[in-house]
């Protein structure tokens, strides 16, 4: 048993947790690649490193490659519920990574745990919702000054983070993995769209061919959702606040309407904003009786569940992953996975090869702050345009997909201005 400084469900999980790791790893080239490199040279050779992420497969590939890289590496759970215990028991047992994350823990243990990152005094964190800068920057302000940076993974830690840049409290450079070409145009939209169904047929095991699915926000990820919907055959309604987004929904052929009116007809909800209450009690009120309500976005104040928990006379615990809300008038709404990450706390989360692209970029992302942070305002900055085309080059070469190169006479052409027509 390890020795390591750790807080986990159970170590007797580690065996089952390495098997999935490895298996997930198969499908991760492009990381396979970086770690292998990143063994060889170092680059984060004596740093600490503190991550709050989504305890899955995946993200321990990720922190085997940034242990190798020579970072001093601790990781804390980014979601009550995304937890894989056997993945954190393979951790600290195979790969003596410390973990401080268990599967369904309570709002007092998740901060706790957060706080143990904290205490690793890290000089570089990692952030999937900003909870653990957050942390620092309003609890452990003397910190701040030792960390050369962060990076964030998903867009509702951006938003954070840019309100904190706005607002002039930010004290280091933060780079918004989120943002790169190779995250959310892929992670974002094919990974939450098909893991987010995932997780809504494991709570469920309804047939959405024919029901009316309703998806707040047309964003990345809100895009994916939708798309993938109206492949299962579900007749998709999007509401929007965005014009241009709204726009984008209605001329990619979905129904665009405001919750108010879509609350009276919808079947299954699904929630991907970033915003507080999405869905609220005005729309409780009008949906239908077996109405589904779920959310993808990373917070649970998406679905405004207080205002749920006091129009209900009885709550019932259907199955894992599944709450039943008695109202007075006799309808029943059901809740998907208590209002957290359906594609995470029900299913198990993005696939691999959409994985590999994010955690490449938090891979390097995290040796370029290693490096240039110091260059660097107080600000959140996008992965360098050099990282990005470099994530999709080698995710292409693994995929055995080849492309053209330019001319010299294109490049000339594209470089020129007297040619005209």
């Amino acid at each position: 048993m390890s020795s390591i400084k750790a807080d986990i469900a159970n170590p007797a999980l580690a065996d089952e947790g390495e098997k999935n790791i490895l298996w997930a790893d198969r499908s991760m080239e492009v990381l396979q690649g970086i770690r292998e490199r990143f063994s060889q040279e170092k680059p984060l050779e004596g740093v600490k490193l503190s991550a709050c992420l989504h305890v899955t497969t995946e993200t321990a590939n990720l922190m085997r490659t940034l242990k190798a890289g020579g970072a001093d590496v601790v990781l804390c759970a980014s979601n009550p519920l995304s937890t894989k215990d056997d993945v954190a028991a393979a951790l600290v047992e195979k790969y003596d990574i410390p973990v401080f994350a268990i599967h369904g823990e309570d709002r007092d243990s998740y901060y706790s745990h957060i706080e143990a990152a904290v205490e690793h005094a890290p000089q570089i964190t990692m952030d999937d919702g900003a909870d653990l800068v957050s942390t620092i920057l309003k609890s452990y302000p003397e910190l701040a000054s030792q960390l050369i940076g962060s990076t964030e993974e998903t867009t509702t830690g951006v938003i954070r983070l840019r309100a904190m840049a706005n607002n002039n409290v930010l004290q280091f450079p933060v780079i918004a993995v989120n943002d790169a070409r190779t995250k959310h145009m892929f992670d974002n939209r094919y990974g939450t769209g098909q893991s987010t169904i995932d997780g809504i047929l494991r709570a469920t095991n309804i047939l959405l061919a024919g029901r009316q699915f309703v998806v707040a926000g047309f964003g990345w990820c809100s895009q994916g959702i939708a798309m993938r919907a109206q492949g299962m055959g579900a007749n998709v309604t999007v509401c929007e606040v965005d014009p241009l987004r709204a726009l984008e929904a209605h001329m990619s052929g979905f129904d665009v309407v405001p919750m108010a009116e879509a609350a009276k007809t919808g079947d299954v909800f699904v929630t991907s904003t970033g915003d507080i209450s999405v869905i609220r009690k005005e729309h409780f009120e009008q949906m239908k009786d077996g109405a589904i309500v779920a959310n993808s976005g990373h917070f649970n104040v998406e679905l405004d569940l207080e205002d749920l928990a006091e129009m209900a006379v009885e709550k019932n615990q259907i199955k894992p992953n599944l709450e039943e809300y008695c109202l007075a008038d006799g309808r029943s709404i059901f809740v998907l996975a208590e209002g957290r990450l359906v594609n995470l706390a029900a299913a198990e989360g993005h696939p691999a090869e959409v994985m590999d692209m994010s955690f490449a970029n938090q891979a390097l992302s995290a040796e370029y702050l290693a490096k240039a942070a110091a260059d660097l305002e107080h600000d959140v900055y996008p992965v360098p345009r050099e990282i990005d085309e470099r994530i999709a080059r080698l995710r292409l070469q693994a995929s055995n997909v080849e492309i053209d190169r330019l001319t010299a006479k294109q490049l000339e052409y594209l470089e020129s201005w007297q040619m005209g027509t």
